[in-house]
């Protein structure tokens, strides 16, 4: 965790003053976002869009347009027949599902990048997918938006490959190495502060922003705390399914957001029964 400024002693914790003086300045490099995951996410939010833009504007990015394809193809969306053309896709899966995963496919590939760390990014952004699909289970169950629910749980973490990668571009201007444990530590906690830097950069919906600076402190926020209790309820259960080590069924139980989101006992086993869907998504979006 972070050092007080000025205290610092040792290489490493200069190192960190040095991280947390960017992100405290601004003077840190955030992603754009992709320019189609900008323009997928107006249209979805536009009333008078139909389903021909959205085809023109996936068909305008050749392999988006083959990517979204594969994935409506995949076991995730199980079609009874092969979609050939991306009309049949939006007719099979419907606009606001087929937006989703145009967004999601253009995200990964502008937002999702530290050279050298692919293992580690890869592993970040399987996290951020099983959460994006647990929000959508977990608001179907309290009967919230759906579709907002999906990019707070797949948003909820963008900060981490930006702190990633600026605390390692910084370890080699000045020649140093750290160890793991160590980033691990500044990602998980600087995390938030980069991920609100984006939200802001981005123009994110309101709720969306609140729950990447809020879900894993969700008594502070001042507003949509549903949508942080939410985000964070579906943070726990991806790391439980793809970290069971991490976080084990009765940790995952003993969680107090559960009860603060009013779901039992019973509603943890239903959402947890949604597994093997949650990671046939996740493998069908690990582009």
């Amino acid at each position: 965790m972070a050092s007080e400024i000025g205290s610092a002693t040792s290489p490493v914790e200069r190192l960190e003053q040095s991280l947390v003086q960017k992100i405290e300045t601004g003077d840190i490099e955030l992603p754009l976002l992709p320019q189609a995951a900008s323009q997928v996410m107006a249209l979805a939010s536009d009333p008078a869009a139909d389903a021909a833009k959205l085809s023109a504007l996936i068909h305008q990015d050749q392999a988006l347009a083959a990517h979204v394809l594969r994935i409506a193809n995949s076991p995730a969306y199980m079609p009874r027949s092969p979609v050939v053309s991306l009309q049949h896709a939006v007719a099979m899966l419907g606009m606001t599902l087929l937006s989703e995963i145009a967004f999601t496919a253009s995200l990964k590939s502008g937002a999702f990048k530290v050279p050298g760390h692919e293992d580690e990014v890869r592993r970040l952004w399987r996290h951020s997918l099983a959460s994006g699909a647990f929000a959508k289970e977990v608001a179907r169950l309290r009967r919230v938006n759906v579709e907002s629910a999906y990019l707070c749980g797949l948003l909820h973490e963008i900060g981490k490959p930006v702190v990633l990668q600026t605390a390692t571009t910084l370890a080699q201007t000045h020649g140093l190495s750290i160890e793991t444990l160590v980033l691990q530590g500044w990602i998980d906690g600087y995390h938030s502060r980069v991920g609100t830097l984006i939200a802001e950069k981005w123009a994110l919906p309101k709720q969306v922003a609140t729950a990447i600076q809020y879900y894993d402190n969700y008594d502070h926020a001042d507003s949509f705390r549903q949508e942080c209790l939410l985000t964070c309820t579906s943070d726990r259960l991806a790391s439980h399914v793809l970290t069971p080590e991490e976080m084990p069924d009765e940790t995952l139980r003993a969680e107090p957001v559960f009860a603060e989101l009013n779901l039992y006992p019973n509603d943890i086993d239903q959402l947890l029964a949604m597994k093997d869907h949650v990671l046939a998504i996740v493998n069908a979006l690990n582009l």
